[in-house]
């Protein structure tokens, strides 16, 4: 899709070795290295916005929308610990799926009468709490403060949208021990992300 798009210089293998942030950084004087980003992260950003939107096609749009604006706004992206670039990536691209689902959402709405349960079969952009705060600033700064551990496991369900069972798989864990670190680290998120926003 958007690699077909946008040029990948035959020097870019090269550079396969330097880190998003680098790559990022650099992708303003040199807009072709972008392109290794879009190679990076496309087919996973994909899969998430398709768990959001559900039609392939407003995926590959909100996909494309996210890097547009991650290449416009790269000067807003800054590391710190415990929140990679690929955390910043997935945030972009959950507030523009997400935007893109609620006037979906109000254009079904417009459309029809919905019976109660067709509308409770819908799927809820604001169910998790951690859901509905991975688009705004103060999730990163909060996340950046948990534990390596807490902070990964926070990430790979809420921000990438993994399953437990995924999960599982990739972090070689049993089903109730994921259950149970992301119960703890969502509790431990919760208390610093209030008393980071004095709530």
């Amino acid at each position: 899709m958007i690699q077909g798009i946008m040029s990948f210089s035959s020097f870019a293998e090269d550079l396969n070795s330097l880190s998003d942030a680098e790559i990022l950084g650099r992708s303003a004087k040199e807009p072709e290295l972008f392109a290794i980003l879009v190679r990076r992260y496309e087919d996973a950003l994909l899969r998430r916005a398709r768990r959001i939107l559900s039609s392939h096609e407003d995926a590959e749009e909100a996909v494309q929308d996210a890097f547009t604006k991650m290449y416009l706004y790269a000067n807003t992206y800054h590391q710190q610990n415990g929140a990679s670039f690929s955390s910043w990536a997935y945030t972009v691209l959950n507030r523009v799926a997400y935007t893109k689902y609620s006037a979906k959402k109000n254009e079904w709405n417009a459309r029809t009468e919905l019976s109660p349960e067709h509308y409770e079969s819908l799927p809820d952009a604001r169910a998790e709490f951690i859901e509905d705060l991975s688009v705004r600033n103060e999730v990163i700064a909060a996340l950046s403060k948990l534990p390596e551990t807490a902070a990964k496991i926070l990430q790979l369900q809420f921000i990438e949208g993994k399953s437990q069972e995924e999960i599982a798989e990739s972090e070689q864990l049993s089903i109730p021990a994921v259950k149970t670190r992301i119960h703890r680290a969502k509790k431990l998120f919760k208390k610093i992300y209030d008393k980071q926003n004095d709530l």
